[in-house]
């Protein structure tokens, strides 16, 4: 009994390797051969010095300033969207190795003990008996013989939902050091913005002074009182939106850190955005590079994998179903005989069930899993897709916004002169003190839209760090990012 016992679990371990499943194939990305070329008039590569990939630029060398670093560092310890995605990995390792422990007959120990009246109008001696049975031994319950790799497909479905899912918490951890990033310069630049507004204020304050006391000595008019009083408020204005909209960045920045700035300690000074330095020359490679670079990507494949092997699993439910039941050991009605000779006993009970009717259910449950393959297959697509246009519209921005900030630079520059010049026209009488003011308002306007054009060329350059499949490691290459993913033990 054993050898044939062995015999047939040798067999089903030798088929169970197969399976019904389609051979998998990846789809075509549905994207152009190459990025998109920049808007004529403008350059989106630099000098092209740097030569690594994004993925291969640990966060702390792409991010220079000390305070990010530190945010960065205190987000992927806290984040509470960063944990849970931790933990569904987790999840998905438990699930996995349930689903793979079916692969493997489950052996049991097994003792009991039977004691049975047997009334003598019942007993086919017409005599009242009482017996007693102790039985200990191995079992083996319903294992499926996986001749035509239903389990293995399950198993292979799982294995592809735990790498998924192991793909999910990269493309969080990615999200998240651009996020936290993003909304650091977003707080930088509301302070730049407040401050500036805050010296404003301060300085248009001193010229309605000065406007105030030339009306009360008559040295001007009514009308030059209440433009100057007009800018005053509009700086106020000005003033009291920024401040709450840097506490809003603040708070911001707090939930994606996943405690109170308070809390970290002292962190080092910030750094003006104007002296923010990141690298702006990562080469963006061909778009089928994105296949191995973007964990969303790789997530969705995985997914795809999944529902590639679920349909192996549904094509093999129209297959028999063998399952066998087994046991050994020994059984006596006494206890101290127990281990005597003769006592072994041993059961074998091989089932098998072919679906006759099942009215359409089986062919309705292939029929889901290949449409739900066809989902898996346009959401990688729709992947591919959505990565190519990010990596695509932070190249060709990279040159429009270099261009951007230098003009603005010039703008600001010229306003700055242009004030001087229409304050020493107002001081001599040959300008009006309309021209004085708008002057002032000009050169507000171009100071504030400078911090703006700086943030978002920034802002532009994490667009494309991320989108390149870069922040995952903190230092430098992090091999195991694109390599597959151990078996789950």
């Amino acid at each position: 009994m054993t050898k044939l016992l062995t015999s047939v679990l040798l067999a089903a371990g030798i088929l169970s390797g197969c399976t019904l499943a389609p051979r998998y194939e990846r789809p075509a990305a549905p994207v152009a051969s190459a990025f998109p070329d920049a808007p004529a008039g403008y350059i989106a590569t630099t000098s092209g010095q740097e030569t690594r990939r994004a993925m291969d630029i640990g966060w702390r060398e792409f991010f220079r300033d000390a305070r990010l670093q530190a945010l960065i560092a205190a987000a992927l310890e806290n984040n509470r969207d960063l944990r849970t995605a931790a933990l569904r990995i987790e999840e998905a390792r438990a699930l996995y190795n349930v689903q793979s422990a079916d692969l493997l007959p489950t052996i049991n120990g097994t003792a009991g003990y039977t004691r049975s009246r047997t009334p003598g109008s019942v007993s086919p001696f017409g005599v009242t008996t009482t017996t007693s049975q102790y039985q200990v031994g191995l079992s083996l319950a319903s294992f499926e013989l996986d001749f035509f790799g239903r389990v293995r497909s399950l198993n292979n479905a799982a294995l592809a939902q735990y790498l998924a899912t192991e793909e999910a918490q990269r493309a969080a951890h990615l999200s998240l050091v651009a996020e936290v990033a993003k909304a650091y310069l977003a707080e930088r630049a509301y302070a730049e913005q407040l401050t500036l507004a805050q010296d404003t204020l301060k300085s248009r304050e001193s010229s309605y002074d000065l406007a105030k006391k030339r009306f009360d000595v008559g040295a001007s008019s009514a009308l030059d009182l209440r433009q100057a009083e007009t800018l005053v408020e509009s700086a106020r204005v000005s003033a009291a939106t920024l401040t709450r909209q840097q506490a809003q960045a603040n708070n911001a920045l707090a939930v994606l850190v996943g405690k109170p700035l308070g809390e970290l300690g002292t962190l080092p000074e910030p750094t003006a955005l104007s002296s923010q330095a990141v690298l702006t020359d990562i080469p963006a490679g061909a778009p089928s590079d994105l296949l191995t670079q973007r964990p969303d990507i790789r997530q969705a494949e995985q997914q795809l994998l999944s529902a590639n092997a679920n349909i192996g699993a549904a094509r093999a439910a129209f297959f028999p179903r063998i399952t066998l039941t087994s046991s050994i050991g020994t059984a006596s009605n006494e206890l101290s005989g127990l281990f005597d000779g003769g006592t072994r006993a041993w059961t074998f009970a091989p089932s098998l069930v072919l679906p006759i009717f099942d009215w359409g259910r089986n062919m309705a449950n292939l029929t889901l899993s290949e449409v739900r393959k066809d989902i898996a297959v346009a959401n990688y697509e729709k992947t591919i897709q959505t990565s190519f246009r990010e990596v695509a519209d932070a190249l060709v921005a990279r040159g429009t916004f270099d261009a951007q900030v230098d003009s603005q630079q010039k703008v600001r520059d010229a306003q700055a002169e242009r004030l001087k010049l229409a304050d020493l026209r107002y001081r001599n009488g040959v300008a009006s003190y309309l021209e004085l003011l708008d002057a002032q308002r000009e050169l507000f306007s171009a100071d504030q839209a400078l911090v703006q054009a700086r943030q978002a060329r920034l802002v532009n350059a994490i667009d494309l760090y991320k989108a390149l499949g870069g922040g995952l490691s903190e230092t430098g290459p992090l091999a195991a990012a694109s390599a597959p993913a151990a078996t789950p033990q």
